[in-house]
């Protein structure tokens, strides 16, 4: 849990879990018992808990936790205006997480909001009261709609070109100082125009960093409104004495290239986020839906319910998921997979929302809607990975927390400095307001964020979803690769290739036999020899054995049916069919034996063939070239898996694997100094996913594995493996770039204006680029294609 403290004398805590006063009893003793508790009371009707004191929230979740129950949380979006730099990034997260009733807080500059876990209930009243107390304030929530998006950038737009039409005297006078001819305006006109640009389209950099002094601390906009403050008074106070050296220019010039870069940073901060806004703008504003009767008609989308029948015409996008009950086509999955191929439909498929029907009319029953929708949880899934926080960013934090108080001291020593060796009042003031404008760490909070929203965007489009930036960092240092075999390197619909009776057995006994303890099962191989036998009835006292097969009673006998390893825990021996086993495992074929346990023989010996995915082999070579190993983990016999291992290209294989083993097997190559990607499916893979260094599901898989996993392929495509590294390693390197750029800049930049050798209207000009470098760095990860 974050280190988190409710100072707040009394808390109101949603728990999850109570029904009797039993319930009650044991949570108010475990939060009674939580020091710096004074009282603690449930009220059962509304499952909440009344705690007075000063207990840390994170304590008293744990006493919850302890006691065998949970808070009620959910997970809320704000917007936050008044932030422009990374010095306010550190500030509005510390304040919103001594919120109490907020379990943590990640604020991302880049999209100016924050993710939030919240106690149930929290109202927003108290996170904008805490933002405003740190000189911020809310702005919206849950994703504001467009409307308001465009009217802020028509706002910016017009205030831009009001700047540059206010300068531009100014920017023509030094311009031909460059040339030689020194001209500008005369002295009234100077100040006319730029008095509007400092105190009106000025007027945000005062609001902003006076909230920033109210807080007991400071902003870029301090830093802004401090330097061309200083250059504009000291101008009008030449002008009143009649002095000849007036400075106007340098505080116009340097509002407008400021403006000028807030300007291009909104741009880019759209487009970087513009993966979002392609998803939501997927799914349809209307559905077709048929009624009892069986007749259409057009409602909104966001009135379907589950269980409705729903029509889609060839062109139109799929309003909900579904089950295809009627007619066929193909879909473009395109946009939500990657997946460039139409894929047939037919009754029986599933269909997802946002994705096109081409070339027929099908109907489909709704089994989930708005935000249960798959694209709706994929869009949620990129959202949370863009406003989480790389570790790199601590770093930047610790130096954002102390970079502000720093800047105005060097600023203060270089007018001090230069009035000291007798360079006079105008030139002082000038070198002071040329560091507090270069200074500016923009471009420091927005390196990170940035890339990791146009990384995390692009590897959506692919088709690969990446659940947060520590991740993203996880995957750039892989060195070995763990593909599990079936359904991952393989197809996952094995088909039965022969099936071998023993002398004395019928292949239709064995075949019927085999059938009955396979019956119900969703084992891939179970479906082999289902749609080999077709439907048969259960085996009574069925019996999964995880990990080697099952056991059940067929007419009266015991019988198990399962692994080599099974066969010889029951003490049997392959007999005359070793050698079927023999020349099946050389194919790389599966085994499955039918066993009389009482006996101690195999009944029958079934043969399973897997198809290799297309892309597998491609695959495996696209990681050797990255410099990544690669392995095979697999429940099959050694021989099988040597034979899949020597097909695709993969020399380090662990065989006969149990579901546990994957995870020990994974253990033991971190313990040998490989960082271990682990890419499965299914639920034996699921400890596996949650033990390596970089869980890879397969987004075809069992929700236990998407669980577990860091990243989920939203088609079963084993290029995408390679794909994610890929993506990770040059978003990783855009990071580095970006800090390197602005650690660099201001690293240079200040020294070089507190020695005179910047003036203010220049530095204002640089400043602004600092930031538009780093945010056009990051756009060209949008550029990025899997294969790239």
């Amino acid at each position: 849990m974050p280190d988190v403290t409710a100072p707040a004398a009394s808390l109101s805590l949603p728990i999850s879990g109570m029904s009797c006063a039993a319930c009650a009893g044991r949570v108010e003793r475990g939060l009674r018992a939580v020091h710096g508790v004074t009282a603690a009371h449930i009220n059962l009707a509304s499952g909440a808990a009344a705690v007075e004191g000063s207990a840390p929230l994170p304590a008293l979740a744990e006493a919850v936790r302890r006691s065998g129950y949970g808070l009620v949380e959910e997970v809320r979006d704000i917007g936050i205006g008044g932030m422009s730099c990374a010095s306010c990034q550190g500030r509005v997260e510390r304040a919103l997480k001594a919120v109490p009733g907020v379990l943590d807080a990640s604020v991302n500059l880049a999209t100016e909001g924050a993710h939030l876990r919240v106690l149930a209930g929290l109202d927003d009243a108290a996170l904008a009261a805490a933002l405003s107390r740190a000189g911020y304030s809310l702005t919206k929530t849950d994703q504001a709609g467009e409307p308001q998006a465009d009217h802020g950038h028509r706002r910016r737009t017009m205030d831009l070109v009001l700047a540059f039409a206010l300068a531009a005297p100014f920017i023509i006078g030094m311009a031909g100082m460059a040339f030689g001819r020194h001209w500008m305006p005369p002295g009234w006109a100077q100040a006319l125009l730029a008095a509007p640009l400092q105190f009106w389209l000025g007027a945000r950099f005062y609001r902003a960093g006076w909230a920033a002094l109210r807080a007991g601390t400071g902003n870029m906009d301090l830093l802004v409104a401090t330097g061309t403050s200083a250059a504009f008074l000291l101008s009008l106070a030449h002008l009143w004495l009649g002095e000849p050296h007036l400075y106007f220019e340098a505080s116009a010039i340097i509002i407008a290239f400021v403006l000028l870069g807030r300007f291009l940073e909104a741009r880019a901060r759209r487009a970087t986020g513009a993966a979002i806004a392609a998803l939501l703008a997927l799914r349809p504003r209307t559905a077709r839906r048929l009624n009892a009767e069986g007749n259409e008609s057009e409602v909104p989308a966001a009135a379907l319910r589950i269980g409705d029948r729903i029509v889609v015409r060839p062109g139109e996008r799929i309003p909900a998921d579904g089950e295809v009950e009627e007619g066929a086509s193909g879909v473009d999955e395109s946009a939500l997979t990657g997946e460039s191929r139409a894929v047939e439909k037919h009754p029986g498929d599933t269909v997802a929302t946002g994705t096109v029907a081409l070339d027929g009319r099908i109907v489909l029953r709704a089994t989930a809607v708005g935000g249960e929708t798959r694209l709706a949880q994929v869009a949620a899934l990129v959202q949370a990975a863009q406003a989480s926080r790389a570790p790199v960013q601590k770093l930047v934090d610790r130096v954002s927390a102390v970079f502000v108080p720093i800047v105005v001291v060097t600023a203060l020593l270089t007018f001090g400095g230069w009035l000291l060796i007798g360079a006079g009042l105008a030139a002082a003031t000038l070198h002071a307001v040329a560091v507090l404008v270069i200074a500016c760490p923009c471009a420091l909070g927005l390196a990170t964020p940035a890339a990791i929203m146009a990384g995390t965007g692009a590897a959506a489009r692919a088709g690969i979803l990446i659940r947060d930036a520590a991740a993203m960092e996880q995957a750039g240092r892989i060195t070995l690769v763990a593909f599990d075999k079936t359904g991952t390197l393989t197809e996952g619909r094995p088909h039965l290739a022969a099936l071998h009776p023993a002398p004395e057995t019928l292949r239709e006994d064995a075949l019927a036999a085999a059938a009955r303890l396979q019956a119900g099962s969703e084992h891939p191989l179970a479906r082999a020899v289902l749609d080999e036998a077709g439907k048969a009835r259960p085996a009574d006292a069925f019996r999964a054995l995880p990990g080697r097969g099952v056991e059940g009673v067929v007419d009266g006998r015991r019988l198990l049916l399962g692994s080599t390893r099974l066969l010889v825990e029951s003490g049997a021996e392959p007999g005359v069919l070793g050698g079927a086993a023999q020349a099946a495992e050389g194919r790389g074929h599966t085994l499955s034996w039918l066993i009389d346990p009482a006996a101690q023989r195999p009944l029958a010996l079934l043969e399973f063939a897997d198809t290799p995915r297309p892309t597998a082999a491609a695959a495996i070579r696209a990681l050797a070239k990255q410099g990544v190993r690669t392995a095979m983990l697999t429940g099959d016999s050694e021989a099988a898996a040597e034979a899949v291992g020597r097909t695709l290209g993969i020399a380090r294989i662990a065989a006969a694997v149990l579901p546990e083993g994957k995870a020990e097997q994974v253990g033991r190559w971190r313990q040998s100094g490989e960082r271990v990607a682990m890419v499965g499916d299914g639920v034996n893979d699921a400890a596996a996913l949650a033990s390596a260094d970089l869980g890879i599901a397969m987004g075809s898989g069992t929700d236990a594995a998407i669980a577990a996993a860091h990243v989920t392929l939203l088609r079963p495509d084993p290029a995408l493996v390679p794909a994610t590294l890929g993506i990770t390693r040059v978003t990783l390197r855009a990071i580095r770039q970006n800090l390197v750029w602005a650690f660099g800049f201001n690293t240079l930049g200040i020294p070089l204006a507190a020695l005179g050798l910047l003036s203010p209207a220049v530095a204002g000009a640089a400043m602004a680029f600092s930031s538009v470098a780093v945010l056009a760095n990051a756009l060209l990860l949008t550029r990025w294609r899997a294969g790239s």
